[in-house]
C-alpha cells in the first residue's frame, strides 16, 4: 500500500550490516541497539545486495505489514513480504525502511519503506534474491547490553 510522505529533512540511518561468505548463498549479518533496528538493517543488507543504494532515491513510500508464531519466523516474513515489494509492480527498491509497529508478544510488525522503481540504466545490478531460509538463521538479543544481531541466508 503506497503512503504519504515528506521528503524535508529526511535522514538516512547508519549501515549497520555486513555479507558473510556461504556455501552458494551469501549471510546477511545485521546488528543494532535495539532488536527493530536489527531488523531494518537487515531488510537493507539485502536491498544493498540486489543494487548500490547510493543511487537509489526516496521518491515513493509504501507500507508493508509482516507476521509470524515467533521471532524468527517473523524476521523471515519480514524479509519475505521486502522481496514480493521488490518482485511485483512498481518493483520497489528501498533506500530506508522504518518499523512502525513492532510487537513480540503478538509477533507483528509494520515497515514505511522508502524507495523508487528499480530501473536497469539507473540502478547497477547487482545479485537476484530468489528466496529467503531458515537456514541458520539466527536472532542474538542482549538486551542489558542494548546488542541485537541477526543472522539470515539468502537465497541467490
Amino acid at each position: 500500500m503506497e503512503v504519504e510522505f515528506s521528503k524535508e529533512n529526511f535522514l538516512l540511518p547508519e549501515i549497520k550490516y555486513e555479507y558473510l561468505d556461504h556455501t552458494a548463498d551469501v549471510q546477511l549479518h545485521a546488528w543494532g541497539n535495539t532488536l527493530q533496528e536489527a531488523f531494518e538493517q537487515c531488510g537493507m543488507a539485502m536491498f544493498g545486495y540486489m543494487t548500490e543504494l547510493d543511487y537509489v532515491s526516496v521518491q515513493q513510500c509504501f507500507q508493508i505489514e509482516a507476521k509470524g508464531d515467533d521471532v524468527e519466523g517473523l524476521l523471515f516474513h519480514f524479509l519475505d513480504e521486502l522481496l514480493f515489494l521488490f518482485s511485483v509492480e512498481p518493483y520497489l527498491i528501498c533506500k530506508k525502511l522504518e518499523i512502525t509497529k513492532f510487537d513480540l508478544e503478538s509477533f507483528e510488525i509494520e515497515c514505511r519503506c522508502y524507495g523508487e522503481p528499480f530501473e536497469i540504466g539507473k540502478h547497477p545490478q547487482g545479485t537476484e534474491v530468489k528466496a529467503i531460509t531458515y537456514s541458520a538463521m539466527q536472532v542474538i538479543q542482549e538486551p542489558e547490553r542494548s546488542h541485537y544481531e541477526v543472522f539470515v541466508i539468502i537465497d541467490i
